[in-house]
């Protein structure tokens, strides 16, 4: 069991870097830039996030996984809010989750310009920029699907904003 003498943020943070996102398992909540704080008061934790997209489907699985990864640990006065302002945006993601998302087949932010036709995404299977934007709407909201004109394949593009 946890005391309160024990508990400290590094200790938390450190469980939190393990904890992934459901729908791009190879991304945790830090690579991602959702993870914004966790306050700690006397024996109760409380872990602040902030979804990709108002009303990501995702976020509930994410503060289950948080909850549980922390009650594994010993942990028991656990909250998980969540806080839509400031808006969640790409910059907060960090490089090694972007190159995480290349190697697994998604193309990462590069640009939060506001028109799509200003961006060269990369193909994440032959890193051609001869691409081309088939529609806004990927297997998730915060992707959109591309095809290399190349190599010919599709592939999901992780949306800037």
């Amino acid at each position: 069991m946890v005391t309160t003498t024990t508990i400290d943020k590094a200790s938390i943070l450190g469980i939190l870097e393990t904890v992934t996102d459901p729908e791009i398992p190879v991304l945790t909540i830090t690579d991602l830039g959702i993870l914004r704080d966790v306050v700690i008061n006397g024996e109760n934790i409380n872990v602040i996030i902030t979804p990709t997209y108002n009303g990501c489907p995702a976020m509930d699985m994410i503060a289950m996984n948080i909850r549980m990864a922390l009650l594994e640990h010993g942990y028991k006065n656990i909250t998980v809010t969540s806080v839509l302002s400031p808006a969640w945006t790409t910059d907060w993601m960090t490089e090694e989750g972007k190159q995480k998302l290349k190697e697994y087949g998604i193309a990462p932010p590069v640009t939060r310009s506001d028109d799509p036709s200003d961006r060269e995404i990369e193909c994440p299977q032959c890193h051609s920029t001869n691409t081309r934007l088939i529609s806004e709407f990927g297997s998730t909201a915060c992707k959109a699907l591309y095809q290399c004109n190349d190599c010919k394949e599709p592939f999901d593009h992780f949306k800037c904003h």
